[in-house]
């Protein structure tokens, strides 16, 4: 999973006057959990647009300028409820052999048959709740909707993966293909060519006897 660089400072204090006065300076006031004790720093807003304003999931490498450096995911997020602008985050530090939980997105290519004849993709879960190592997390679920018919489906059981734990039941479909009028329609006009071209073979194989 890739990785967006966040450079910070340590907070000396973490009083409401030392925070507002950090806001009004364009910084965001964040606190880091997970290790032995919670560390409070602060960043440039701006060094979070990458982070927070994308579909996609990164993990965050938080920079200190004392030197330290931690391995982070963003936890939670609180935003001003009228301007939108980043009121704190909070983050979640890593360890390599320390498994996680996390959101990913899920992505869909290709062109299903069944939609094609009519019928209605729906794309009912684009997240997906996954428990795993930090190493093991990818940037993203890919799901191939080409070989899907109309009524068929893309469930938790078709994407599993050894080293991925999905916390959702394994009969969950994640996109499936719908029946819709129009595919109704498609499927009467393929079944009457059907009937038309048995019909004039039995027609030509008389003629030729």
């Amino acid at each position: 999973m890739k990785s967006i660089t966040i450079n910070g400072s340590k907070r000396e204090s973490v009083g409401k006057v030392a925070t507002k006065a950090l806001r009004n300076a364009g910084k965001v006031p964040c606190v880091l959990y997970g290790g032995e004790q919670a560390i409070h720093f602060s960043a440039d807003e701006l060094a979070f647009r990458h982070l927070v304003y994308t579909p996609n999931v990164y993990t965050a490498s938080i920079e200190l300028e004392s030197g330290e450096k931690f391995a982070a995911i963003l936890q939670d997020i609180q935003f001003h409820p009228v301007t939108d602008k980043i009121l704190h985050i909070d983050f979640y530090q890593l360890f390599e052999g320390k498994q996680i939980t996390m959101t990913i997105p899920v992505k869909i290519s290709g062109a299903s048959q069944g939609v094609l004849n009519g019928g209605r993709l729906l794309f009912t879960n684009r997240k997906l709740r996954v428990r795993a190592l930090p190493k093991d997390f990818p940037d993203f679920i890919s799901v191939d909707i080409t070989p899907l018919k109309i009524g068929d489906n893309v469930s938790i059981s078709d994407v599993a993966d050894e080293k991925l734990e999905f916390l959702h039941p394994e009969n969950m479909a994640v996109v499936r293909v719908a029946m819709a009028r129009a595919a109704v329609a498609v499927e009467e006009e393929e079944e009457g060519e059907e009937g038309e071209g048995e019909e004039g073979a039995t027609e030509e194989t008389a003629a030729v006897e």
